[in-house]
């Protein structure tokens, strides 16, 4: 019998000793002694956490703190063990749980009450951080108290407004984007925080694990043009920030789940691992700080380190996610976890050193056709060119910006997004939201409609046949179906040739009318003859219109009344700052015109020997011959291809050169005869099938497709998009077996009559 007893009571001391050790959300005992150790070894997270210290005891000298502190408040009681500051949060947690709700008057003033929005779930987070971080302070009836208090004033609204079949008033299809996991997966980090307490609470947390899963494969909505919520490849529609936000919630749950439950399996999300890309290609490397992509209601500084953090913390690791990190692991923002926030240290975690010349494994062009986004870039390095495009949907946070794009040069955003004022501001509907505030083509003063970022744009943009290598890039932007009202055709091609940008416009109405083309600035901004310089610091670029005309080269515009038109008007960019942009237009009104514009990249390389731009024309074509850096490229625009021929092929001979394509650049080296197949370096064709030279075929399908051919003349590496069999042919004044398509070897047959290499491309 008394063996029996004290076998009973070791199982009983046993069971309480393990039942009293409490496993956390995110302030692990492994994240603790890590946080520790990099104290020790790493003077910027000493610093870092010395200032979390003074912030916590400074919220000590207050009579009260706010749910916010709590996570401040708790980050430093576990790593001191000081009861101050459990203290602090007890008494901050019981006020807290013992309110009427954490909603804003706001959203209770709607019909019906909306009990769970986003102060309810920003709520949920902090006060589960401060109760997880103090609860082995607290006594069983205070645990059990603050815990059903979670509940009533977090779990319970977010469930009973987004989830439960008796009450929600929420959809996908009404609120499916940041809004459904920042209110659900708070709701689930809660209950994963009172699960000791409240026996429901797993269950609660394992229902919201599955309804994410919808979540991320929303795919949208016809009726009431709601786009898909993620891209194939990536990408989240409304904008790196609320990307960033909306992804973050869910990975915050995630990780507190496995931390916590480490024994239940997670659902398999593909989105994860291709939206830490997403960050890294939408982000502009700067030396002094980084900048993102900011289209929308984006912000130029909010970037997508919480989510990599994250994702690095859940064990997808990379050496491109560490070097992200790195890059953008400062900064004070609520909806960051940089090592300046309590959040972003307890989960910073310990990088390797990467080579001081690495940069990420990543192509310099990444196009998301899901959302209508292109990056494309010269490099990764720092300071950098950086040419982004938009022309995609419009609705909520997106605007109506199909067309548009930015650029980034040498570490300054020049050509800019207006960015937004603000939602309470009469100016976020009336101008940040619309066409005029964006780099697109106005008519008659009209861009998109101006209801369409309210009731969604019926007929999206797009994006396509992205090409790019380190010297030549490509992208065709599709804003015709958002300008359908007023526009018959509203094509902008983009072509990146070395230190020159050309932007081509193609715009065609259903009536003459006046196009102007718009132009949105940071820095300094000044007309120099033929050219328009826009100016940051050291950073520069020079925009020459070419077509339909130049600027005067000297004289008064009054003189010139045939050349384009520069005026400048009064907008604004972010948060209700005053800031003049350029209005470019033709004096006469045409139903069809085509707009052709160089930006030329200044640097300290070329600044003394700029790039020589000249305009030509003939019969039915547009042409710019850029000479740069020994290179000469010539730039073919074939008129009778902009939709004007119906039933008909739109062959053409422009200086010799017959092909049926609607853009064609072709380089050589300078000096050299341009007239010479055997002088070609290189060759592009978009929306063509086939270029000839005197009898002589240089590349030739049935079917039109877009195709850039790198030393035409030696190995002849082509990068092909087309439809998906094509029986393709390439000169080629040697015998080949094979071609090197698209980085793969394709066997070939050569024909030594015709000169010709042939291959099937699959």
């Amino acid at each position: 019998m008394r063996k029996i007893f004290l076998f009973a009571l070791i199982c009983f001391i046993t069971h309480s000793l393990f039942a009293q050790k409490h496993s956390y959300l995110l302030h692990t005992d492994v994240n603790i002694a890590r946080l520790k150790e990099q104290i020790k070894t790493d003077v910027e997270v000493k610093e870092a956490w010395e200032k979390q210290l003074q912030k916590a005891e400074d919220l000590l000298k207050r009579d009260r703190n706010g749910a916010p502190d709590l996570q401040i408040l708790g980050l430093v009681y576990r790593m001191t063990g000081d009861t101050r500051f459990a203290k602090r949060l007890k008494q901050t947690l019981l006020w807290e749980t013992e309110r009427t709700t954490w909603e804003g008057r706001e959203l209770l003033q709607r019909s019906p009450a909306w009990k769970g929005g986003l102060e309810t779930a920003h709520a949920c987070f902090f006060i589960s951080v401060g109760f997880d971080c103090a609860y082995e302070y607290l006594s069983q009836a205070e645990r059990k108290q603050i815990a059903k208090g979670i509940v009533r004033l977090g779990i319970k609204p977010a469930m009973d407004d987004w989830l439960n079949s008796d009450t929600n008033i929420h959809t996908f299809d009404t609120m499916g984007h940041n809004w459904w996991s920042g209110c659900v997966d708070m709701a689930g980090f809660a209950a994963l925080a009172v699960r000791n307490e409240i026996p429901e609470a797993k269950k609660w947390a394992e229902e919201i694990s599955e309804y994410s899963v919808e979540w991320f494969n929303y795919a949208g909505n016809v009726l009431q043009n709601k786009p898909v919520s993620f891209g194939r490849n990536g990408g989240f529609y409304e904008s790196i920030n609320y990307a960033n936000f909306g992804f973050s919630q869910y990975l915050l749950f995630r990780l507190a789940h496995q931390n916590v439950l480490p024994k239940i399996k997670m659902p398999n999300i593909p989105q994860m691992e291709p939206m830490a890309d997403f960050f890294i290609q939408t982000t502009y490397y700067s030396s002094e700080e980084p900048m993102v992509v900011n289209f929308g209601d984006g912000n130029s500084h909010r970037n997508g380190n919480a989510c990599v953090l994250l994702l690095w913390n859940l064990g997808f690791q990379k050496d491109r996610y560490a070097w992200y990190l790195k890059q953008t692991n400062h900064g004070d923002d609520k909806e960051a976890l940089t090592i300046d926030t309590a959040t972003g240290l307890i989960l910073n975690p310990d990088l390797a050193d990467l080579k001081k010349d690495y940069v990420p494994e990543l192509p310099i062009t990444q196009l998301y056709p899901d959302m209508g986004w292109g990056m494309l870039r010269d490099s990764w390095k720092s300071d950098a060119s950086f040419l982004a495009v938009k022309s995609g949907f419009t609705w909520n946070h997106s605007h109506a910006d199909a067309g548009s794009y930015i650029l980034f040069h040498k570490g300054k955003n020049l050509i800019i997004d207006s960015g937004h004022s603000g939602y309470s501001s009469p100016l976020y509907t009336q101008y940040d939201c619309q066409s005029a505030a964006h780099n697109v083509v106005l008519f008659n003063g009209e861009g998109q409609r101006t209801k369409d970022a309210y009731f969604g744009v019926v007929n999206s943009g797009s994006l396509h046949n992205l090409i790019g290598t380190d010297d030549f890039k490509y992208l065709l932007a599709n804003a015709t179906g958002p300008y359908s009202h007023i526009l018959s055709r509203n094509f902008r091609s983009f072509i990146w040739v070395g230190d020159v940008i050309l932007v081509v416009d193609d715009l065609l109405a259903d009536e003459p009318g006046q196009f102007e083309w718009l132009l949105h600035y940071n820095g300094e901004s000044k007309r120099h003859g033929l050219d328009l310089s826009v100016k940051d610091g050291n950073a520069e670029v020079l925009v020459r219109p070419l077509f339909p005309e130049t600027f005067p080269n000297g004289g008064l515009p009054h003189d010139f009344p045939e050349l384009m038109r520069l005026q400048e008007k009064l907008g604004y960019k972010d948060r209700n700052t005053q800031q003049a942009y350029w209005s470019i237009s033709h004096f006469e009104k045409t139903e069809r015109t085509k707009f052709i514009s160089a930006i030329t990249l200044k640097d300290e390389e070329n600044k003394d020997n700029l790039p020589v731009i000249e305009r030509f024309q003939g019969n039915n074509f547009l042409g710019v011959r850029i000479t740069q850096k020994g290179k000469i490229t010539e730039v073919y625009f074939n008129l009778l291809a902009d939709g004007r021929l119906k039933h008909r092929n739109s062959m053409i001979n422009m200086n010799g050169w017959e092909t049926d394509a609607y853009l064609t650049a072709i380089t050589f080296n300078e000096g050299d005869d341009k007239s010479k197949v055997e002088n070609i370096n290189d060759l592009f064709v978009t929306h063509g099938s086939y270029v000839r030279r005197d009898g002589q075929v240089l590349i030739h399908a049935l079917s039109k497709y877009t195709a850039l051919v790198k030393d035409f003349n030696g190995r002849a590496d082509v990068i092909f998009q087309g439809q998906p069999i094509v029986s393709f042919s390439l000169y080629s004044p040697t015998k080949k077996s094979s071609l090197i398509i698209n980085r793969k070897v394709c066997e070939s047959s050569y024909d030594t009559q015709k000169e010709l290499i042939k291959t099937i491309i699959k």
